[in-house]
């Protein structure tokens, strides 16, 4: 089953764990559309529908399907688990009730183990699945669960490069490439913003690959690009301080980097933006935004790119007297069912092969799918990588003055020391 977002070599992953399972004599299904159709599962009502809700793999569905783009079974961002907001709430039925519709539906199909395959929101559903069944009666039949970790973004706790990533920094770098060549023939700038959540991976990639001027990310907001906001909380009214982007300080970082460059004799450039900043955006700018079933800020839809070009585009009006052309551009949805890297392929290959290992050999329940070195498998149990008191999973960062990011550093726009 996959969830979430798309992202390329979804079909390495199921192509690979299919193979495997079928070879092996197990009967494979794949859900479609993600957990859509088990969260409306009831025995007499809603039975499960093979061709509506599964379909049953054959020989003839696995051909050419590794490199593949899209999903063969579709996804969703159906959210069984939207209820629960900690331990206690496992306990009670009201809140796992979309749980237990799930586990019945999968029961009802005779299916042993699950396969997941998503986000770390989809990690937290496959957990609550998994903590769900140790808490029902002694004989109830068990669905084992694994996980594989999916997203471009590439911010995932206990894997090193999560697959689609490569080819998505691959995608964007070379559209990045292209904007470049268009900055530098119409003598302007483009803003760019890559999608990434809430941390810096993919952007940093992005502007390495597509040699971009300047990049900024979620772990970039210190000094003078962080300030202080008093939040209220609508529900209990409790007031709370918390850190957040200065849009000020960002625009004249940017006007910073024109007059750099122009002062080289270069009157073009590119800047790259990770999404995730726009979550950081003061509060006047977040009201009303709209979020997603797991409670997620609409990035999207606040084009953080484009207001960015508009306010450093009148700091540099008000600096130099003169007009700039800056211009926003969202880059990500055309990167995620992409023809697959090579890297992506093999990647994905191996973390398919990998959930059919935990699950025939190792015979494991409660564990996240991983690599390291030159593709070894390793198997994560998912209390290493969910928070036991809160059931969350926890954002894997850039680390501040990594070689990562200190290679960013270094290839774009050395900028002066501003004065004052």
């Amino acid at each position: 089953m996959f969830s979430g977002g798309p992202a390329p070599a979804a079909n390495a992953v199921i192509a690979a764990a299919v193979s495997s399972f079928r070879r092996e004599g197990w009967e494979a299904i794949g859900f479609l559309h993600g957990y859509s159709g088990l969260v409306e599962f009831d025995a007499t009502a809603r039975p499960l529908v093979e061709g509506t809700d599964y379909m049953l793999f054959r020989d003839s569905d696995l051909r050419g399907l590794r490199n593949e783009r899209g999903i063969v079974v579709g996804t969703s961002r159906a959210n069984p688990g939207k209820k629960i907001r900690g331990p206690a709430d496992l306990d009670d039925p009201s809140r796992t009730a979309g749980l237990a519709k799930v586990h019945a539906g999968l029961v009802s199909l005779g299916v042993s183990a699950l396969v997941s395959i998503g986000g770390d929101d989809t990690l937290k559903t496959a957990n609550f699945l998994y903590e769900h069944q140790n808490r029902l009666p002694a004989g109830t039949p068990r669905v084992k669960v694994v996980h594989v970790p999916k997203t471009i973004d590439n911010d995932y706790r206990g894997i090193d490069f999560t697959f689609g990533f490569f080819t998505a920094v691959d995608v964007m770098a070379k559209e990045l490439l292209n904007l470049r060549a268009d900055a530098m023939a119409t003598k302007s700038y483009f803003i760019v913003e890559t999608m990434g959540r809430k941390a810096g991976w993919l952007a940093y990639g992005v502007a390495v690959a597509g040699e971009a001027h300047l990049v900024v990310g979620v772990e970039d907001v210190t000094g003078d690009l962080a300030i202080t906001e008093e939040v209220k909380d609508e529900a209990t009214g409790a007031v709370r301080k918390e850190q957040r982007l200065s849009m000020d300080a960002l625009a004249d970082r940017v006007v910073d980097l024109v007059l750099a460059r122009e002062a080289r004799g270069k009157n073009y450039g590119t800047v790259v933006l990770a999404e995730g900043l726009a979550e950081l955006l003061p509060e006047s700018y977040l009201r009303g935004i709209a979020r997603d079933e797991h409670g997620h800020v609409s990035l999207g839809k606040i084009d953080i790119g484009k207001l960015v070009a508009k306010v450093a585009a009148e700091r540099y009006l008000a600096r130099t007297g003169r007009e700039k052309k800056l211009t926003g551009v969202q880059l990500g949805y055309e990167s995620r069912c992409a023809a697959p890297h090579a890297f992506d392929v093999m990647l994905g290959s191996q973390l398919g092969v990998g959930a059919y290992r935990a699950i025939a050999e190792a015979g494991l329940d409660g564990h996240m799918v991983s690599v390291v070195g030159q593709l070894d498998l390793r198997f994560v149990p998912f209390g290493e990588l969910v928070n036991k008191e809160t059931l969350k999973t926890e954002v894997r960062f850039i680390q501040p003055g990594c070689d990562f990011q200190r290679l960013a550093r270094v290839l774009e726009t050395r900028l002066p020391a501003r004065r004052g």
